[in-house]
Order: C-alpha cells, then structure tokens, then sequence
C-alpha cells in the first residue's frame, strides 16, 4: 500500500498550520516538555520528558502514522510569527475513543489559539475525511480543554478513569457528530 500523502496546510484568521515535519522536533523539545503542557496527557508520554522525546515522537510515532493514513499532525504557528512553533494538533483515526488531541504554549494559553485551530481540523475530520464522529477524552481537571469542546458544540457522552501524565484521572469523552457539526456550519440547531 502507498504512503498516504501528507495533510494540507491549513489556515484561519490568525494561524498557520503546518504538516507536522522533523524540522519542528528543536521547537516542539523546547516547548513541550513542560509539565504545565504535559499533566494531561495520556501516560503514554514519557515523563521526565527525555531529550530527544519529541525526535523520537515525530519519527517512530506521528510520521508512521500519518504516512499509514491512520493520523494527522499539524504544528501551530501564528500568522504573524509564521516560523514559531507554538503547539501542535492531531487528528487520530486509530483509537476510536480519542480522535483529536493537542497541546499548547503556556505563554500563548487564553487567546483563543487552540478553538481557532480546532475548528479548522474539526472541519477537516468532517468535510475531508468524511468521518461519521470526533471523539476527544478531557480530563475533568482540565477547565480549559473542556471549555474548548462545549464551544464547538460537543456533548460529554461517558465519563472513566484515564492514566495522564499526572497520574490517573476522571475524564470525560467528549463527542460531536458529523451531522452536528454539520448543523452548526449551516447555522442551524443541533439535534
């Protein structure tokens, strides 16, 4: 089977975002491995952060996958500093509880970033990709993140137990179909 090809660059009013390549492995090391950026993310990521962590991420995880079609990555950068990092989003098709995950710049936290660039990959999930469901798990610590997905128009539909970096956590699965979202493109009442 082919590699898939890369994901387009997508922009909004104040962003770029970029396919996720190599070259960002020093910027995403020097951002990312604070634990501000950290603590609520799935366990899996190694903590103290190793370094080389966001190299081996980005050659033996993210790159993989988005070449097997499964994921798609991008780096956040702001239209007026286009060649500053300053997180990175993901749209996963391989974990059918856990399909968009980001993180952020604490310094770049609070300006509405995050809900500009979710909704440009929500709106890639739905009117590329064609997927039915976005499914994205939030710790119920993580105000900010939760706020996030209520904007959009997401619903909690379960809540479980979750290991995070910062140890094991109530969280909630937050979700939004396609004809939701679609609804709220055209203005409409969600059902």
């Amino acid at each position: 089977m082919p590699d898939a090809a890369p994901p387009p660059e997508l922009t909004t009013a104040r962003l770029l975002l970029r396919p996720l390549c190599l070259a960002d492995a020093d910027a995403i090391q020097r951002i990312f491995a604070q634990w501000d950026v950290v603590r609520f993310l799935a366990d899996q990521v190694p903590w103290p952060y190793p370094d080389d962590g966001a190299r081996q991420y980005i050659e033996q995880a993210a790159l993989p996958a988005a070449r097997r079609g499964t994921q798609w990555h991008w780096s956040i950068r702001t239209r007026a500093q286009p060649d500053q990092l300053i997180g990175v989003i993901s749209l996963m098709d391989d974990d059918p509880g856990n399909n968009r995950g980001f993180w952020l710049d604490p310094a770049q936290q609070g300006l509405g970033y995050m809900t500009e660039a979710c909704a440009a990959v929500t709106a890639y999930w739905f009117g590329v990709l064609g997927k039915p469901v976005l499914r994205a798990p939030k710790a119920i610590a993580n105000t900010a993140s939760r706020r996030i997905s209520e904007s959009s128009g997401m619903r909690c539909v379960a809540t479980e137990e979750r290991g995070l970096v910062s140890g094991r956590h109530a969280c909630e699965i937050w979700e939004i179909t396609r004809d939701e979202w679609m609804a709220r493109q055209a203005g409409s009442p969600t059902a």
